[in-house]
């Protein structure tokens, strides 16, 4: 697993965890913009971007090897941690492993509940279908449709560049071993009731009802945690896709005392 960081090591520190089949460029235009009060650090998870050649393991797994990390270098404790879908589930692993790792915490889109018919279905579609969906010319061709039909979507530059060198050298066998972990067999611990972080939990209002639900558990268990749909929106569409929003609506939870946030209306 590499690590790529963004300011001041004096900084406090905000490690932001990328989504199955993406890789740390997921969180680049965030980390750029919270780099000026925050050290952020950025992981590309094993079997993904530069660390294609390494099996990914599972959640738990990867949970404990960015541990080892933060012990290393950050004394052992964050101000932030996060992350989107399969990102935000490790951080909720990190949560639950230790009750003091971070002061504030953000989840994405995050599966928390096993859902292992689906799980089953789309480990047989990507067996079938995952050379052509993620070979250069589909990533070539889903770019232009995005620039074409979501403007607003559309990466830049730079980001499609890392978008078309990571996601067709991502394996078959990576896809499958997310699918297995994060979607069939990850359940959220007991022990994360003991965890002291402020945490908001993120999902769009287009959701699958797994994920909905997910957010719903987190917060039986966690009552520190507040759920913010995103209006109009599927699956982490704020991280990955829409870095200003994301950071309007992030910023004022890491810079409050509180659980209170603005547009309450907007939150359940």
């Amino acid at each position: 697993m590499k690590f790529h960081e963004f300011g001041d090591k004096n900084l406090p520190s905000i490690l932001l965890i990328h989504g199955g089949g993406s890789s740390w460029w997921n969180y680049l235009r965030q980390a750029r913009i919270l780099s000026e009060k925050y050290r952020v650090i950025l992981p590309t998870l094993n079997g993904h971007g530069e660390e294609y050649q390494l099996d990914y393991v599972s959640t738990e797994d990867s949970a404990f090897e960015i541990l080892d990390y933060i012990r290393a270098n950050c004394d052992g404790k964050l101000f932030a941690i996060g992350g989107v879908s399969l990102g935000g589930q490790i951080a909720m692993e990190l949560l639950s492993i230790e009750r003091d790792i971070a002061e504030k915490a953000i989840i994405d889109g995050s599966l928390c509940i096993p859902q292992p018919r689906l799980a089953k279905i789309s480990i047989f579609l990507i067996r079938l279908f995952g050379k052509l969906m993620f070979s250069k010319f589909s990533c070539k061709l889903q770019l232009s449709m995005m620039n074409k039909l979501y403007p607003k979507l559309a990466y830049p530059e730079e980001i499609k560049d890392y978008y078309l060198e990571d996601l067709p050298r991502t394996s078959i066998k990576t896809l499958v071993t997310i699918y297995k972990t994060y979607m069939g067999h990850y359940k959220l611990k007991d022990t994360i009731s003991a965890n002291k972080a402020q945490v908001l939990y993120i999902y769009g209002e287009k959701e699958l009802n797994c994920v909905k639900a997910s957010a719903k558990l987190f917060q039986q268990l966690h009552p520190n945690t507040i759920l913010y749909e995103a209006k109009g929106y599927i699956h982490g569409y704020l991280s990955a896709y829409l870095p200003q929003e994301w950071i309007n609506l992030v910023v004022p939870f890491l810079k409050s005392d509180s659980l209170e946030m603005c547009n309450e209306s907007d939150i359940s």
